[in-house]
C-alpha cells in the first residue's frame, strides 16, 4: 500500500530528483529529503528552484535543439 503510493507520487512529480539522481549516481530519496530539509531552512527558495529545474527538465529537447525541424512542423 505504502509503495503504490510512493509510486503515485514519484510518478506525478516532474522527475527531478529522479533525473538529478541519475547524473550524480545518487539515490532520489536522498536528493528529494536535501530539498525538504533544505526548503525549511531557507524558508521555500528550494521549491522555486525545483520548479525551474523541472521547466527545464519539461523542455530540454527545445533548448538543446537536438531534434532536427523540417518544413512541415512549423
Amino acid at each position: 500500500m505504502v509503495n503504490s503510493i510512493l509510486a503515485y507520487f514519484e510518478k506525478q512529480a516532474f522527475g527531478v530528483c529522479d533525473y538529478l539522481g541519475k547524473k550524480l549516481g545518487m539515490k532520489s530519496s536522498r536528493i528529494r529529503l536535501s530539498f525538504i530539509y533544505l526548503s525549511f531552512i531557507t524558508f521555500g527558495s528550494p521549491i522555486l528552484v525545483y520548479l525551474i529545474m523541472a521547466f527545464l527538465l519539461e523542455h530540454k529537447d527545445m533548448i538543446k535543439g537536438t531534434k532536427k525541424h523540417t518544413i512541415w512542423d512549423f
